[in-house]
Formats: structure tokens, sequence, C-alpha cells
């Protein structure tokens, strides 16, 4: 019945009758009084958590509280890449499994998120980046993914309408990683919302949460917009916010919240096949199925809970756009948008139990979250089910920057709004 519901002869007939026919695709639930578990986050980490505690660990019930609507934060704000191009250990082996979860997801779900394994091209400019490309490329290798190094000749063979011979930043070659790509953002969220529903995790929405209620050390649930709710566990995935509401438990995290703008033109004839990321520079660009140009840079450089960013970042997107391909010069840019960055002291995330028993915590996903939805609602639901780390996120501890122990991937310094 599930597939007929889709069939071409449905949407067309739909389509005619003015879309009217359409029933709604998850339920749209009141709160229960109580629940085992309770997950703080609607978007794409804490839907994929809630449908592998259902899929994998048999944990039905269980509520998501979103304050607004599904998929409306983040995972909806992002420029889709989907790569597993990571070196340092810890981070490696994680976004490898992401990877692999993205590679099967559609066949999981039965749901088109539009995952297209169109190839991840890091460009450099010296010498020296070559050298650290050739480093890294190694150890993603050995990793069990794949990275293969271009030259200026292959890379001109395969994307000639870059501007090689810049003075400033000429350009000598590339990393490709074939297996990397983008998703469609919002796709993701809808289809791990419909999985969950589907195995009875209650989804609510326009249910904020303004309290999380704890005794003698242990939390006992949470206080909302539509009440108290009781819960034996509850996890922390709402990003930029993180802070926030962690603060309602009482707890500082080590994280900065900051805006990263994205942008989208008007709809062009195919041009971009790759995702193509500039080495002199912050930027990434590549092109949606509808024929927008898609790209992004910096983050605004100060911390903002604002969802809107500010124009010097733009004309800085701009100006590194036009440096890499002045082809596009005479694009529309459509639209542009913000998201809030919940970044950590060494760009690398949190995933873990907090001094609050039966509390968790999913944040600090800097630039990389997007790409790592499924891995994290993987490894989550894992710890949230036994209560012990997933083996790709056992680095992922929220004590790392006391014990010192940090995961450094760009080896940037302990300053949150550099990764």
């Amino acid at each position: 019945m599930g597939n007929r519901r889709y069939s071409g002869l449905k949407v067309l007939a739909q389509g005619l009758a003015g879309n009217r026919g359409w029933k709604p695709v998850w339920r749209n639930p009141d709160p229960k009084p109580a629940y085992d578990i309770v997950i703080i986050g609607g978007g794409g980490h804490g839907l994929s958590t809630a449908y592998y505690l259902a899929r994998k660990h048999g944990l039905t019930n269980v509520a998501v509280l979103e304050k607004g609507y599904l998929g409306g934060g983040n995972v909806g704000r992002n420029t889709t890449i989907v790569r597993a191009d990571y070196s340092q250990p810890g981070n490696s082996e994680f976004y490898s499994h992401s990877l692999r979860l993205w590679e099967g997801l559609e066949a999981e779900l039965n749901y088109n998120v539009m995952h297209s394994q169109r190839g991840v091209l890091r460009l450099f400019h010296s010498d020296g980046q070559r050298d650290g490309y050739v480093r890294a490329g190694n150890a993603i290798v050995n990793q069990g993914d794949d990275a293969e190094l271009l030259g200026r000749d292959a890379l001109r063979r395969m994307v000639p309408y870059l501007d090689y011979d810049n003075a400033r930043f000429p350009i000598h070659g590339a990393l490709l990683h074939r297996r990397g790509g983008t998703a469609r953002h919002d796709a993701v969220a809808w289809g791990y919302a419909r999985g969950a529903d589907r195995r009875g995790v209650d989804l609510i929405q326009n249910c904020g949460v303004t309290g999380i209620d704890i005794d003698q050390g242990r939390v006992r649930g949470v206080q909302t917009t539509r009440g108290a709710i009781r819960a034996k566990k509850v996890g922390i995935v709402v990003a930029g916010r993180s802070s926030q509401v962690a603060a309602m438990a009482g707890l500082r995290l080590p994280i900065e919240s900051h805006v990263l703008q994205a942008f989208v033109t008007e709809g062009l004839k195919p041009v971009i096949d790759n995702v193509i990321s500039f080495g002199m520079g912050h930027f990434y660009i590549s092109q949606s199925d509808k024929g927008g140009l898609v790209f992004g840079g910096d983050l605004d450089f100060y911390p903002s809970y604002a969802q809107r960013g500010n124009l010097a970042r733009q004309e800085q997107v701009m100006e590194a756009a036009m440096t890499l391909m002045p082809m596009i010069g005479k694009a529309g840019v459509l639209r542009s948008w913000g998201g809030i960055m919940d970044m950590t002291p060494d760009g690398s995330p949190i995933i873990d139990s907090t001094p609050v028993e039966g509390l968790y915590l999913n944040a600090g996903w800097c630039y990389g979250g997007f790409k790592a939805v499924p891995a994290s609602g993987d490894a989550f639901a894992h710890l949230l089910a036994t209560g012990r780390p997933h083996e790709v996120a056992q680095r992922y501890r929220l004590d790392r920057f006391r014990a010192g122990a940090v995961l450094d991937e760009e080896g940037s310094g302990s300053q949150h709004n550099l990764h």
C-alpha cells in the first residue's frame, strides 16, 4: 500500500484535483504524561536518534519534542554536503560509518532523500597544501574510504571552468573523494520522521521545553509549553541552542553559538557536477537538482542566536566565489539564510552522558552536522539505550576538554570560531 500511495498515477491524479487528497505522513499526537525517553530537538539528529532507538533497540515509548516544526532548524539550513574525508582517529571512523549509513539510507527508510555521490573536490594551491592533502588522503584510504590526488591537468579535464591561473591563488590540483556528494536536507528529516512515527515514536511539534526536572542528581522529566512530561532519560539534541537548554539543568557547556550563512542562486542549466571546496578561503559550492548554485563560507565570527547573517560575511563569500569561478558573476542570488552552529573548542562533537544521571548530550557539530545525521542518531540511540558509547563515537566525550584529549581535525587551536 505504501508504494501505491505514492505512485506516479496518484501524483498526477492529486495534481489535477488540487492536491486535496493527501493524508498526513506522520501523526500529530498530544504528549503523554510520561515516556521512557524524551528527546529534546526535532531536527535531523533528534529524529534519527528516535528512529534508531525504535529500529535497532526496540524502544518505542519515546517522544521527540520540537518547539517549532520538524526539520525547521539547521537540518533545513545547510549546504547539504555529505562526505567522509576525515583523517584524525576518532573522526575518521565516525564519518566513515556515517557515509556507509548514507549509502543505504534510502533503502533503509524507503524514502528518496536524493543522496547523490557526485564527488567532493578539495582544491590545493601550494606545494605545502598538496603535501597536507597527500597525508590526509593516505589516512582516509587507511580508514577504508576513498581519496584520490588529482594533478592540475586531470582536474582541469574534470572542472575546466575554474580560474586556474589566478595571480594570488593558482590551482595546482585537488583531493577527490568520489563517494562524497550531497543529499536533500529536509527530505532526510522527513524520512527519519516517518520511519520513527511508523514505529510508534511520538513526534510532538510546537512543544518548547522550558525546564528540566532534576531530583537528587537524577533527571525526572521536563517542563514544556504543553505541560510537564516525566521521563526516565532525556537527550538534548538542539544544535546551537545546546548551551541554553543545558543551562536549564545547571550545566555550562564548552560551546559557543555562531551564525553560518548559506546562499542559493537562481536556477541555471547543469554546470557544476561535483562539490568543490576552495583551498585558500572557506568557500564551498555545488548545484542543486533544481539548478540553483548552493554555496557558503565562514562563520560570521561573533556569538549569536540569530538565524540571519551580516553583509560583511556575504561580501567575503561572494569574493571567494568570483576568485574561484568568475563565470558565475552574473548569476542572481535568490536568498540567503543562517543556521546557529554549536561550536566546540576543538571542532569535534560531543555524544556523551552528563553529570546529571539520565541526562545525555548530543551537540557541538560545528560545520559537520548534516553529514553526520545517520551516524549521530545511531550512536546517540546506542548511548541512550545501553548507557555505553557506540564504538565509533568513543572519543566524543564531554570531559575531553578538561582532560586535554582534544580532537582537533584542522589543527586550528582551542578557539571555537576557528573551527
